[in-house]
């Protein structure tokens, strides 16, 4: 049982590395680091002011020692794409000791979810629902990057992601705006730590802002969003990664109400520094500073310059359309002097914050000590069980030991796809497949077969050894779902079915009679309604990581009981996207009970459009399933809902409570959600909000009192200038398990 029950329990991280003493230190009678910032500044050239606004890719020089030249001479400020304690030390010793100001390089790497030991995708992270998990699992990221040199992460993306069609959902928290803002808390705080030290990363909060909702869920595409929804959709997570700290933003590729974002001056300097007094860096996207001469808002990169710089980037990441032309634009009075200072300013007080100036070296030891150690496996392990979501049992799950398992499927055995999207230094050697941790536990009979070499296969020869070996067993445990490569960024996909013949696998497998559990690792909300409506058990895991196998065995057979709940809808078929749970309500809303096929529909019905309601003839209204939803091996039942007062004002706060009761007879966690209505103001509000949530874990028969406490804030909104405003009125609230079902009750505010 060594691959199941190795990293059972959670275990705390040994986090305590020692500070290093390497670095040297310049102007050390310096007390504070903003009067060393500005010291710094008032020596340098503009050359080396616009060095330090540009991050490189080493790959762009045609030599190494074109490259050192450029570190030594100030011309460059960051790094990114070069791991390894060694390699950066080498070159930050030249920043260091040959550069004229001896200011370090900063290093930036791709870390979304983990280092070399992969965690759950972020939408896989948000499905915990778990904030402890989620900060310890970007804890152990930070710790195995800063080891090899890498200083600054591109994470966490926080966009707000409502089409399953866009890759980049994999990257996000979801659909919905409270608990994405919850996890970027919990990611920021695990990344940089509560205090920055040498075992943290600089988080970057991305894309800013509005990417989530390109157009078609096609990458890098128009977004077009209102402010009133940007101020109470997109914005708000973005807000709470300033409160938690983070110290740098990244600006998005797309465009923004015909802005693009990296010149957009309204949502960077208006919003983001002024309004919000975000005091770290703004990085753009790869080259989108030059990408505004492609969008067709800039005519020249030295116009793209000074859009990006006007707007509020203080760093161009890839393109150099800054370190070109910035000198002459300010010659011609195009660009202030005082502009560039505080881009500079910002960047080097991140690296100050980051202890750079007094250890810019890293501990070449460090690397393999804190590298997939015993403790940063526990954590992905975890992570893995706490992040599945069970969709649908018979009653066939758990597995029960004496079972003889047919283990088939493309994703039974795939090393590499079980990690995901954006795993840049993740290694397939190191993952454990479903396969490997079925058959090295005692006890367990179980025979593989892989039916389909890969997700997207269609050669069927595999067909018939998976048959056999299914009509031998008890149950069949087929591993369906996405290869890594099918989602992540630029890869967007039109149909959401499974790719391939996997569904004519399912089928066939079915037809033997035997039991069927389909296991899913995708990158994405998947339409499989096929699937749903024939298997014995779904358990969906959205690409778990490095320990999948051991993770999805523990749930299998009932060692960790599914706590998983999804983090956005999951909709019958691609046509209703959008499709989400937050939705306003239209002067005419769907039916409650409206038809899913045309075929269940009377002629007249059709005629007459059901009341000329709103919903879709051959799909209706309602998802496949709600936001917020996931099973347990137990069941749970909700009784007696309270409000302490059916009134509430500025002053005062409203307790809203109810019981919860484990009904079944194991041990469950239930996620016990609160959700509010605004039922009329002077903004159309959603039909529901999520605006708080539980975990709870009871044994059989037991019960527990859940309270959540409502105030003034909880009930508001933002208006299009910014304004937050209460309204008086009547409001709705739900305490239930997911977006759709729960116990209702109102009250006022006044």
């Amino acid at each position: 049982m060594l691959l199941i029950n190795i990293v059972r329990n959670t275990i705390a991280l040994a986090l305590s590395i020692a500070l290093m003493s390497c670095g040297r230190t310049k102007n050390s009678s310096i007390s504070s680091a903003d009067d060393k910032v500005s010291e710094l500044i008032s020596q340098m050239t503009l050359e080396e002011k616009l060095g330090q606004m540009l991050q490189v890719d080493p790959g762009v020089y045609s030599s190494t020692i074109d490259l050192e030249k450029a570190i030594a001479d100030g011309k460059i400020g960051s790094l990114l794409n070069i791991i390894g304690a060694q390699k950066v030390n080498r070159l930050q010793k030249i920043a260091i000791e040959q550069s004229r100001l001896h200011i370090p390089l900063i290093v930036g790497r791709d870390v979304i979810h983990g280092f070399r030991t992969i965690m759950p995708i972020p939408l896989g992270m948000a499905a915990t629902w778990d904030t402890t998990i989620v900060k310890r699992a970007m804890e152990v990221a930070a710790t195995e990057a800063r080891a090899a040199g890498v200083h600054w992460t591109f994470a966490p993306m926080i966009d707000i992601s409502r089409d399953a069609r866009w890759g980049r959902i994999a990257e996000s928290c979801g659909e919905d705006t409270y608990l994405t803002s919850v996890m970027t808390n919990a990611m920021v705080k695990g990344f940089q730590g509560d205090e920055i030290t040498n075992h943290s990363v600089a988080a970057c909060a991305k894309h800013y802002v509005g990417y989530g909702a390109a157009e078609g869920g096609r990458d890098y595409n128009t977004t077009n969003i209102s402010e009133y929804y940007l101020r109470n959709i997109y914005l708000p997570p973005f807000k709470t990664a300033v409160d938690a700290g983070a110290l740098t933003f990244m600006s998005a590729f797309n465009s923004l109400n015909g802005v693009p974002a990296s010149g957009n001056a309204h949502t960077i300097r208006d919003i983001l520094k002024t309004e919000w007094q975000f005091d770290g860096f703004v990085v753009s996207d790869w080259a989108s500073v030059k990408d505004m001469v492609t969008h067709g808002y800039c005519e020249t990169d030295a116009d793209a310059a000074q859009a990006g710089i006007n707007a509020g980037v203080d760093m161009e990441m890839s393109s150099d359309c800054y370190i070109q032309n910035a000198a002459k634009l300010i010659k011609d009075g195009k660009l202030k002097m005082s502009q560039i200072d505080d881009a500079v300013r910002r960047i080097l007080k991140v690296k100050a914050t980051l202890g750079l100036f007094e250890h810019p070296y890293t501990n070449e030891s460090l690397a393999e000590k804190n590298t997939l150690t015993l403790q940063n496996l526990a954590v992905a392990q975890q992570a893995a069980e706490k992040s599945a979501v069970l969709l649908k049992n018979d009653g066939i799950l758990p597995l029960k030991n004496n079972m003889k398992v047919a283990l088939i499927g493309p994703l039974a055995n795939a090393a590499h796809d079980q990690m995901g999207t954006w795993v840049f230094d993740g290694n397939k050697a190191d993952s454990r497949t479903l396969k490997m941790a079925l058959e090295s536990t005692p006890g367990i009979s179980v025979k593989y077969a892989a039916g389909l070499q890969y997700s997207r296969d269609e050669d069927e020869s595999g067909f018939a050894e998976a048959r056999r070996t299914a009509a031998n067993a008890d149950v069949c445990v087929l591993a369906l779902g996405e290869e890594s490569i099918l989602s992540g960024e630029a890869h967007c996909l039109a149909k959401l079915v499974l790719q391939g013949h996997q569904q004519q696998l399912f089928e066939t497998l079915k037809a033997t009679g035997k039991p069927v559990v389909v296991v899913i690792m995708a990158g994405r909300p998947l339409a499989i309604s096929k699937i749903v409506s024939k298997a014995n058990a779904v358990l969906y895991a959205f690409h778990p990581g490095t320990m999948a196998g051991p993770a999805l065995a523990n749930l299998l057979y009932g060692i960790a009981i599914p706590e998983g709940r999804l983090p956005l809808t999951f909709v019958v078929d691609e046509g209703q996207i959008p499709l989400y749970y937050n939705y306003e309500n239209t002067c005419r809303p769907a039916p409650e009970n409206n038809p899913t096929s045309l075929k269940t529909i009377p002629v007249e019905a059709v005629q007459y459009s059901l009341g000329n309601s709103s919903f879709y003839l051959d799909y209706g209204s309602k998802p496949l399933f709600p936001f917020g939803y996931g099973l347990s091996y137990t069941t749970f039942e909700y009784r007696t809902l309270q409000l302490s007062s059916e009134k509430i004002n500025t002053n005062s706060r409203l307790t809203v409570k109810c019981n919860i009761t484990n009904t079944g007879q194991t041990r469950g966690t239930e996620t016990v959600q609160l959700y509010l209505r605004d039922r009329v103001a002077s903004f159309i509000r959603p039909i529901k909000e999520l605006r708080g949530f539980q975990k709870i874990t009871l044994n059989p028969g037991e019960q527990k009192e859940v309270a959540f406490n409502i105030s003034a804030k909880d009930l508001g909104f933002y208006s299009p200038n910014g304004a937050f405003l209460v309204e008086p009125g009547a409001f709705d609230v739900w305490i239930g398990p997911n977006a759709e079902e729960g116990l209702k009750s109102s009250f006022a505010f006044e």
